[in-house]
């Protein structure tokens, strides 16, 4: 970093993955200053997601101040080279998410016209009413649930 002509260095060793715990990467963001240039030696240390990349790199640009990571040439706000291939990136990974998301109805839609059902399993009202008669008579609702091919808490509701 220091190579790289860091001034200020911010050091956690708390994961990318969640931004609740990391306090070094909140202090940061409260110093920056427009101008700034925010480095990283990878990408994977600042985001672990497409969305938190893409909203760090945001509230970063209304901050007006610039991102590069080190690891990763293609990752440079600062040069409109660098704007147009975080763009690109961008979408590629919005088409992505959007053929996983098609796909996965597509699945769905399958699975439906063979006669799977998703959510959880409903009973009719004679099998409510069965339940709890069996509830009364002194059965336990893990029998009963088991007997309809339901949770314990199911029957609990009742």
């Amino acid at each position: 970093m220091k190579a790289a002509g860091c001034d200020k260095i911010y050091s956690e060793k708390i994961t990318g993955k969640t931004t609740d715990d990391r306090r070094q990467f909140k202090r940061l963001m409260k110093d920056l200053l427009p101008g700034d240039i925010v480095v990283v030696v990878k990408l994977d240390r600042l985001a672990r997601s497409g969305r938190d990349l893409h909203n760090i790199l945001h509230e970063l640009d209304a901050n007006e101040c610039g991102f590069v990571s080190l690891g990763e040439s293609w990752c440079d706000t600062t040069t409109s080279v660098g704007r147009l291939i975080i763009a690109i990136m961008a979408g590629i990974a919005q088409f992505e998410r959007e053929l996983i998301r098609q796909r996965c109805d597509e699945g769905l839609e399958r699975a439906r016209a063979n006669g799977v059902k998703f959510g959880r399993p409903k009973l009719s009202q004679f099998q409510i009413d069965e339940a709890k008669r069996r509830l009364e008579a002194g059965e336990s609702q893990s029998d009963v649930g088991r007997l309809f091919g339901v949770s314990h808490q199911t029957i609990g509701r009742l």
